[in-house]
């Protein structure tokens, strides 16, 4: 079976399966090597995160304005007003729950009894712009093309997002597994990989509450506005749950998703553009996962953090992640930018959190295209 074959997922688990035992008995220059691969794909990665917002997000804004109307406004504010809930809500049970399951500092003070692997040679690739430059850009552009209806530089900025996401596919996400097996082999030299692995053992379990947690809020929500029984509504979306949580795609999973919600009494013109629209858009999974796994670091490092801070990286993760493309793990790489500008997150945070990421992607992803459902009923009983 070629690596193609095999998903993301296992990949990336075997990555660190790999990582870790390779690192208790691999001699030190050769584990420098791979510290060297991973000091070179973090620059390169730190290149790359501005392409990939500019190229993202300003088509995703042109596009929504060339098809403005009233069912487009409304979803898309509906869908980025359920990914803020849900980033909010991760945020409190994280704040609450986090602290006693994880020691502050602990990865902190692991990191200064160590002697850190230093890699054989670093080359510094500047970006050609800082991560609010590029949004900030995205915008003056999106918007400008939407409204001069632009057909040439539309056409550019198609063909660069074509660009940028082929280099996710093509480059990124195949290096990934590499890069954090290589991570994982630096922790266990350096003697870090007890922590890390046994705290995100407690993350991962109180995510997957978190996650079950803000799909019955967002069907009670839906259950309210159209008046039916919550539960019963999400029931019939299970088809689709369990169906995501095989294919870890949101555009693979639209036909089930479409047909259940159908059946739970949305008219199938509002189905028919809701669904596929929010299978691009609406991303409370991804978003729940980024701000738990993000604040579960924090604590591992002793990074101070308050409600004023989290509240503007998820404000600004919502938007970003309206324009994540739609390959495994493209999520967490649209919110790396945010992480390192607005959280501070360096070369060993970001890959622990690609690593964590992607560890629950399926359960991310059927979150996400089970609140799909809930916005379809809301919009359907809005009559738009």
């Amino acid at each position: 079976m070629t690596a193609k074959k095999i998903g993301l997922l296992p990949r990336i688990l075997l990555s660190i399966v790999l990582g870790i035992g390779f690192g208790m008995f691999l001699p030190m220059w050769c584990i420098r090597l791979f510290a060297t691969f991973n000091a070179l794909f973090s620059e390169l990665l730190g290149f790359v995160i501005p392409l990939i917002i500019l190229g993202l997000v300003s088509v995703a804004i042109a596009d929504f304005g060339g098809k403005a109307g009233k069912m487009l406004l409304i979803t898309a504010a509906l869908a980025y007003g359920f990914t803020i809930l849900s980033g909010l809500f991760s945020y409190l049970v994280a704040d609450l729950s986090f602290p006693l399951l994880i020691k502050p500092g602990a990865l902190a003070e692991e990191l200064a009894n160590v002697d850190k692997v230093q890699p054989y040679m670093s080359m510094s690739i500047p970006p050609l712009m800082g991560v609010m430059t590029a949004l900030v850009l995205s915008f003056v552009l999106g918007i400008g093309m939407a409204a001069i209806n632009s057909k040439g530089l539309k056409g550019v900025m198609d063909d660069f997002q074509d660009i940028v996401v082929m280099l996710i596919e093509k480059c990124i996400i195949p290096l990934l597994p590499l890069y954090i097996f290589g991570i994982f082999m630096v922790m266990t030299a350096e003697g870090q990989v007890t922590t890390v692995l046994f705290s995100f053992l407690k993350v991962i379990g109180i995510i997957f509450l978190v996650h079950i947690a803000v799909l019955l809020i967002q069907y009670c929500i839906a259950g309210v506005v159209v008046k039916k029984n919550p539960l019963r509504l999400l029931w019939n979306m299970l088809p689709a749950y369990f169906t995501a949580l095989g294919t870890m795609s949101s555009a693979a999973t639209i036909p089930v998703t479409l047909e259940q919600a159908k059946r739970n009494g949305v008219r199938p013109e509002t189905a028919g553009f809701v669904i596929p629209l929010c299978a691009t858009i609406h991303l409370s999974g991804s978003t729940l996962k980024i701000v738990a796994c993000a604040i579960a670091l924090m604590l591992m490092q002793g990074i101070s953090f308050d409600f004023p801070l989290m509240l503007n990286f998820i404000l600004m993760l919502g938007i970003t992640m309206v324009a994540a493309p739609g390959v495994p793990g493209g999520a967490i790489m649209a919110a790396l930018g945010i992480l390192s500008s607005i959280l501070g997150f360096g070369e060993q945070d970001q890959a622990l959190m690609i690593a964590l990421y992607i560890a629950m992607d399926n359960f991310g992803t059927a979150c996400n295209v089970t609140g799909d459902g809930a916005l379809a009923l809301i919009v359907d009983k809005m009559k738009v």
